[in-house]
């Protein structure tokens, strides 16, 4: 089975300055083209069997649009979505740095933002859509995951099985793509946070990072 994780497009809170999270902003025209190459890149080398998209407009946006190219199901996981980010959705950084300064130290693991998530729980939530995909969707060769910078961060620790405290994190730019890969009982990754259909110079297979 093969897990293949995108992240959306660049959305208009990526021009506005603003925290995202839950804001449910739209991709930009250059999201929209974006998305469009990335789903001309995976049509053409790694076709899924199945879609499975997060529910907010950037990600469902993106989704849509492999899902056009490649002709395959496509199904809505609310759990893909980004960290719950309570008061902070659509705040100018500068309006939220004022009204809900971090403490000193940072916000422990535990303690949810207001109205919104901990750490923790998005970690829990992650870990649960996690094995349910390779629970309910184990029979496809092939699954394609559209979703968020942060969700796909705590999902990569999920499959490499790191602890909730794990002081690492994985970025993926816009329409980064992820390949991993459950063989047997081994936990193979491919390649993490490939974009090169965005440059349009597609790097020889050999160059891919294989653990």
């Amino acid at each position: 089975m093969e897990l293949l994780i995108i992240r959306h497009g660049e959305s208009e809170a990526d021009l506005l300055g603003v925290h995202e999270g839950r804001a449910d902003f739209p991709l930009t025209e250059e999201g929209e083209k974006q998305a469009s190459k990335m789903a001309t890149y995976i049509e053409k080398h790694y076709s899924p069997n199945i879609i499975l998209t997060s529910p907010l407009k950037r990600a469902k946006r993106t989704a849509t649009l492999l899902q056009e190219s490649i002709g395959c199901e496509l199904i809505v996981e609310n759990d893909l979505m980004e960290f719950n980010n309570g008061v902070l959705a659509g705040l100018s950084r500068k309006e939220a740095a004022v009204k809900y300064p971090l403490p000193e130290g940072g916000r422990p693991a535990h303690v949810p933002i207001q109205d919104g998530e901990s750490d923790l729980e998005f970690r829990f939530r992650v870990d649960g859509i996690f094995h349910k995909i390779l629970h309910e969707y184990h029979h496809y060769e092939r699954v394609a995951i559209v979703s968020h910078g942060g969700t796909i961060s705590n999902f990569l620790k999920a499959f490499l099985k790191q602890p909730i405290n794990s002081e690492f994190i994985f970025p993926t730019g816009d329409t980064g793509i992820h390949l991993l890969e459950l063989k047997d009982n081994a936990r193979i990754i491919r390649f993490l946070n490939k974009q090169e259909h965005l440059t349009g110079i597609e790097a020889d297979a050999l160059n891919e990072c294989s653990i």
